[in-house]
């Protein structure tokens, strides 16, 4: 009789789903971000099982605002914001490290909810949910990037940009002349805009521009005295 109770309790214990073969490490509930800034969530997945595995993490929730986007990253290869879903194979004790799910945090502040699903292709009984809180507000200071007698300018926002970007300055000697020159990797200008005395941000177009790099450089007086680079993404 005895034997028969351990026969059916290992075959229950042997029936797909009862035993989850994967752990999400690392999971953190809340994040906070900036306006204009890049978050990135990690979503570390180790294969507990003995064989190898396909996993999926699918993105089924995002209450992005116009202005913000979200997109998978293996280590450098980021797909399209189109893109919900993400399938990786893993070895047996293999842990996914340099998988992230980047948030650009857009122009406006606020409250954001991201959930993802997790489990084994094929296999949606060993499904995990994650949500992520993500809390967006206006940074009280942005970096600077430059300061002189002249002129103290700060760094660009945001960057990586779609259609247009900021960059927040104060001229301090009304008789120098400022301007943004923004050029690409050959060094091929781009476009120039003019910081006005009498302005404090300066708004940088780039509908017009592929995705790439570039970059912008800072002239007082026409002498190049700063350049940064400047993430295009579409």
């Amino acid at each position: 009789m005895k034997s028969w109770v351990i026969i059916i309790l290992l075959l229950i214990l042997s029936l797909p789903g009862l035993a989850q073969n994967f752990d999400l490490l690392d999971k953190q509930e809340n994040f906070q971000a900036g306006i204009g800034e890049s978050l990135r969530i990690p979503l570390k997945i180790k294969n507990t099982s003995d064989k190898p595995q396909f996993y999926i993490i699918r993105k089924i929730q995002s209450d992005f605002s116009s202005t913000q986007k979200g997109y998978f990253c293996l280590d450098k290869k980021c797909l399209e914001p189109s893109v919900n879903e993400f399938s990786k194979r893993i070895e047996p004790g293999e842990t996914i490290q340099q998988l992230v799910y980047t948030v650009e945090s857009g122009l406006l502040s606020g409250q954001n909810t991201i959930r993802f699903q997790v489990f084994p292709k094929g296999n949606l009984q060993e499904m995990t949910e994650y949500s992520v809180s993500i809390a967006i507000s206006e940074k009280t200071e942005k970096p600077v990037l430059f300061q002189s007698k002249d002129i103290t300018i700060q760094d660009v926002y945001p960057n990586p940009v779609q259609d247009h970007a900021f960059i927040d300055y104060r001229i301090h000697n009304e008789n120098v002349k400022a301007k943004l020159i923004i050029h690409n990797i050959l060094g091929k200008p781009m476009n120039e805009f003019v910081l006005p005395t009498s302005e404090t941000h300066v708004k940088i177009q780039t509908e017009e521009f592929t995705s790439g790099i570039y970059f912008y450089t800072l002239y007082l007086d026409n002498s190049g005295v700063l350049t940064r680079k400047l993430i295009v993404r579409k």
